[in-house]
């Protein structure tokens, strides 16, 4: 069904790289566009990315086709490349892709294999341990004035015999501590040269051992460089976080950027604003030093310079060299009480002394009238206060006592009238009745008068 027209090799894996690149990017290269203007005139182009397909068409007016039908068979031929093309074998093909593939993929990351961050993370780990080994053996050896003290005492005391098994193993010991202490110094300036190599502007900023354990917590150095300064500024502090978060309290300020030189100069109250901008700067540096083309500490010096000028506002003060970073010595210079308002002045002019506060007597007069003048002043307040408050008290009683007798006066006039009228109702009835009943007797004796004489 398929047979082979035309195929054209790239003379080197530069070439290739190259091509395949562009291809990526969706362009076609030049050695691309040749082959296909020789060997596709009047034809219709299967393509698998529709897109380069539409490039292709605009610049070299071929017609291009993308459909499913199309995928169906250039997967057929992937799979039969080594048969359709003569001298390439199965056993050729596979380093050949997988070795275009990772150069492919260095060349997306930008990797370099210089920079192999793998050595710092295990440096940094067992110089921690190092340390550790030696406070444990420092902890069997005596200190020099014990052991002065010793040899004193071991002039007159008893004592008893050492034997030569003994003094073997303490030798031992003592060697082993030497060994593990020139070894660590050992350790320290390759961990110094690599990370000097690898990181420099992170190294210029917080120096060779903070950066070391910043790369080792993260995982790799192109791992923190995907971190926002944020992380960068807490990062060793999760377990603070995560118990804050859980009981509601302030998170952390800073983690293991803490240990870094620029935030062990500032105060206690400019140590989280000093950590914030070191760990935005040290982000910024990361990256750079991750996927930067640069191989200096330009960044990272400047970086610190801006870092050091912050805190000398903050603080009001002149900082001492960074670990790590600047060359040679910092300049000591001479105190000046006439010196200038700048950069690395006083914020404010020296005040003068003043002889007038060597008598301890008259300040000790005058502090005592000003207090006993405080106490009476207070005593007095306090009593005007009271009598104010006992006066609005006695004139809201008298105010609501009013309003009760008002209130009081009010009613009793509405009770008292209808009680009169009732009173005078009975009065009237009781008359009539008085004035109707002699009325009515002497009517009735009439009338018995008249049936008696009837």
């Amino acid at each position: 069904m398929v047979k082979l027209k035309a195929f054209d090799k790239f003379d080197n894996t530069s070439d290739a790289l190259e091509a395949v690149a562009k291809l990526v990017e969706g362009t076609p290269s030049k050695g691309l566009r040749k082959f296909l203007k020789a060997n596709c005139k009047g034809e219709t182009l299967a393509v698998a990315d529709s897109k380069l397909g539409n490039i292709i068409k605009e610049k070299l007016t071929i017609d291009c086709v993308h459909n499913n039908a199309v995928m169906e068979l250039l997967r057929g031929v992937r799979s039969q490349l080594s048969e359709l093309i003569s001298g390439l074998g199965e056993q050729d093909l596979a380093p050949m892709s997988l070795g275009l593939s990772h150069s492919l993929a260095r060349y997306k990351l930008k990797f370099s294999s210089d920079k192999v961050d793998t050595m710092i993370i295990q440096a940094i780990g067992l110089l921690d341990d190092l340390d550790k080994e030696l406070n444990t053996y420092a902890m069997r050896i005596l200190a020099d004035e014990v052991e002065a003290e010793l040899k004193e005492a071991s002039v007159i005391s008893m004592g008893t015999e050492v034997s030569d098994l003994d003094l073997i193993h303490i030798r031992e010991l003592c060697d082993q501590v030497l060994s593990l202490a020139e070894y660590r110094a050992q350790l320290y300036d390759y961990l110094k040269s690599r990370m000097n190599t690898i990181a420099p502007n992170l190294t210029a900023l917080v120096g060779e051992l903070v950066g070391a354990r910043l790369i080792s917590h993260g995982g790799s150095l192109l791992n923190l460089a995907k971190q926002p300064g944020s992380t960068v500024q807490i990062l060793g502090a999760e377990k603070a976080l995560f118990r804050a978060l859980k009981t509601k309290h302030n998170t952390p300020k800073y983690g293991l950027i803490f240990h870094a030189s620029v935030v062990g100069q500032a105060g206690g109250k400019n140590k989280p604003r000093i950590a914030r901008s070191l760990a935005a700067k040290a982000a910024l540096s990361i990256r750079c030093d991750a996927l930067g083309d640069a191989g200096d500490n330009s960044m990272g010096v400047e970086n610190r310079l801006k870092l050091e000028a912050r805190l000398r506002s903050l603080e009001g003060k002149d900082l001492g060299r960074l670990a790590g970073s600047a060359k040679g010595k910092p300049k000591i210079e001479v105190y000046n009480k006439d010196k200038k308002m700048g950069s690395g002045g006083l914020i404010a002019p020296a005040e003068t002394y003043n002889t007038a506060a060597d008598s301890l007597l008259v300040q000790t007069t005058v502090s005592a009238e000003n207090g006993v003048k405080e106490k009476k002043d207070k005593k007095k307040k306090k009593k005007a206060e009271a009598e104010e408050e006992e006066e609005a008290k006695a004139e809201e009683s008298s105010k609501k006592k009013k309003k009760k007798k008002k209130a009081k006066t009010e009613v009793e006039p509405e009770v008292v009238e209808p009680a009169k009228k009732e009173k005078k109702k009975k009065k009237r009835k009781h008359e009539e009745e008085e004035t109707e009943e002699p009325a009515k007797k002497k009517e009735k004796k009439e009338k018995k008068k008249k049936k008696s004489e009837a």
